[in-house]
């Protein structure tokens, strides 16, 4: 029996996630595995590859092909280099640790300085009256009188 080591898809559309799989060569691409060995998520940043070393080691050891996308795996964690005997380094960076993000909203918030930046936005998009009048309050009820007064029709004149 031709064993393969290969990628098995998983996930949604757009969003792949593989499992890597020791398998017999007939069957088919998310088929039945014999053994999982590892996993891959391309979509993250750095992509995950996490590869049980020992089962792949010996699977490569015992005869099973690898499939391109494998072997280029298996290179960036040093897996091949240690099967082929070969000195090239592996190029596996470590994942960063993500940030907190209760850290990042006080971080954000003191940089805005605590403080209100005026009225609020409607869905138009035009900011509400009472950011539009600034000064003391009296300035603003003649500023209110005085748009009343002009948003209402003359006498005598209908619509």
């Amino acid at each position: 029996m031709a064993v393969k080591i290969r990628l098995k898809r998983l996930g949604k559309i757009r969003s792949p996630h593989y499992r890597i799989v020791v398998a017999d060569s007939r069957t088919k691409r998310d088929g039945r595995a014999i053994e999982e060995i590892g996993k891959y998520h391309p979509k993250n940043d750095p992509s995950v590859i996490e590869v049980d070393s020992e089962r792949a080691q010996y699977w490569l050891s015992v005869g099973a092909q690898p499939s391109e996308a494998v072997v280029a795996i298996l290179k960036r964690t040093g897996d091949w280099q240690k099967f082929s005997g070969d000195t090239t380094p592996s190029g596996v960076q470590p994942q960063k640790e993500k940030p907190n993000k209760l850290d990042l909203f006080n971080a954000a918030l003191a940089e805005a300085g605590d403080a209100p930046r005026g009225g609020a936005t409607t869905k138009s998009g035009r900011s509400t009256p009472d950011a539009e009048v600034e000064g003391t309050p009296a300035e603003a009820e003649q500023a209110a009188d005085a748009g009343v007064a002009a948003a209402a029709p003359a006498p005598g004149k209908a619509f």
